[in-house]
């Protein structure tokens, strides 16, 4: 008869497999329940642009019926004459009135503001002396 070699288990081998498994289960969960976020995270942001972009369908839509409309609108004949008299004909027989508007005195065309520096010398008398000489020099 053959003998069988039975080989001595440690004690600790045991312990170490049970920590092994472990930190697999560990790993395991850890990576699902990462992919899980960041399924999640895509997800938020995927239905945030569907939303913006159902706005903007909205109001490409909206846009479009005012469009419709203007065209709608360019089919009438009083449109066209609108057109034609803001160009600035007339029909046979009426007179155009231009209305201008009421001119600027001198006095506003003028005007200029003065700065601070101005109005003190004008308060004392000395700005009319510097406009009048201009090649005047400051002691230093």
């Amino acid at each position: 008869m053959i003998t069988k070699v039975k080989k001595i288990k440690s004690p600790y081998q045991n312990v170490i497999f049970s920590i092994l498994l472990g930190i697999l289960a560990s790993g395991v969960i850890g990576f699902l329940v990462i992919s899980t976020w960041k399924i999640n995270q895509r997800r938020a942001e995927s239905t945030a642009r569907i939303e913006a972009l159902k706005k903007e369908i909205q109001i490409r839509e909206e846009k479009n019926q005012q469009l419709r409309a203007g065209i709608l609108e360019t089919t009438k004949e009083s449109y066209w004459e609108e057109k034609i008299r803001q160009e600035g004909y007339k029909r046979p027989g009426e007179e155009q009135v231009v209305v201008l508007p009421p001119e600027k005195s001198q006095e506003e065309e003028v005007k200029v503001e003065k700065n601070p520096l101005q109005k003190f010398l004008e308060k004392f008398g000395l700005w009319a002396g510097l406009v009048e000489r201009p090649n005047v020099t400051f002691p230093r």
